[in-house]
């Protein structure tokens, strides 16, 4: 997954909690645009958009932006950093058998993950689905396990990128119809009819689509919050064979000859481009 960009009121204030909280570095910012991310590899790109209001409840949009940390210390470091500077921000945790994560609010209402991947090894897949659930996870043991001293001093331990990209949609089957049979990810999990993991590689999921706030929500009006996925693959040939299948069932499609552009059901905008 490439970096998630994010319509935004206040520019100053979110770009404060993801650099002073969330502890993403400020890679570029140029007027209205901020580029946050590790090392140089962009996570969040914040786009000032003050025209824009925040969008009706139960719309269809981002569920959550989960950034994926390299280790439970770097996890600690950034966990410590949220709760020492933004506390009223954490809305959960859950270990999910795959992975630990925690759950938080940007200032604007965009659901934002920080979490660690377990070795791949410690997955259990039945019948091509990875077996995931949410139990209990106390943040205050995880720091008091994986919490260093340094950390507190500089939470910026390792990289940290794009995990998944969690979506409010306003219907499984819709979604499944568009980014399995159409964008070409395979399903990985699913909830009931509620919602759906999919992924490439063997991931446990690089997307998820859920309605649990969203359920029979209709086509995006523009709106605050979620402005543009990418999702990055491997050369050109990749993105051309996205692209014949799109034509093929009739999506629309922005080609500038670095990258592909189309809106899922729901108006949200997918950028499919290569590294480098």
């Amino acid at each position: 997954m490439g970096a998630v960009t994010l319509l935004v009121a206040d520019l100053d204030a979110m770009t404060a909690y993801y650099r002073d909280a969330v502890t993403l570095r400020v890679l570029s910012a140029d007027g209205d645009r901020v580029v946050l991310g590790r090392g140089t590899t962009p996570v969040v790109i914040l786009e000032h958009s003050p025209a824009l209001k925040h969008a009706a409840p139960r719309s269809a949009g981002l569920f959550h932006t989960a950034i994926l940390f390299e280790s439970p210390r770097a996890l600690a470091a950034a966990l410590y950093s949220v709760a020492r500077r933004a506390p009223g921000t954490f809305t959960g945790s859950a270990d999910h058998l795959v992975s630990q994560a925690f759950y938080f609010t940007d200032p604007e209402g965009n659901g934002v993950e920080l979490y660690w991947d377990r070795d791949r090894t410690q997955w259990s897949w039945t019948h091509g689905q990875v077996e995931m659930d949410t139990l209990y996870l106390d943040p205050n043991g995880f720091l008091d396990e994986h919490l260093t001293e340094e950390a507190t001093a500089d939470p910026v331990i390792g990289g940290a990128v794009v995990g998944h990209v969690h979506l409010s949609v306003g219907d499984v089957e819709s979604a499944r119809e568009f980014y399995v049979r159409r964008l070409g990810f395979e399903t990985t999990a699913e909830l009931g009819g509620s919602a759906l993991f999919v992924s490439a590689g063997g991931y446990h999921h690089h997307m998820a689509m859920n309605t649990w706030n969203s359920a029979g929500a209709s086509r995006r009006t523009p709106a605050l919050g979620l402005g543009r996925v990418e999702i990055m693959l491997p050369d050109a040939d990749d993105i051309g064979s996205v692209a014949e299948r799109m034509e093929h069932y009739g999506v629309a499609m922005r080609d500038d000859g670095r990258s592909l552009a189309f809106e899922d059901p729901w108006a949200n905008e997918i950028r499919l481009t290569t590294p480098g």
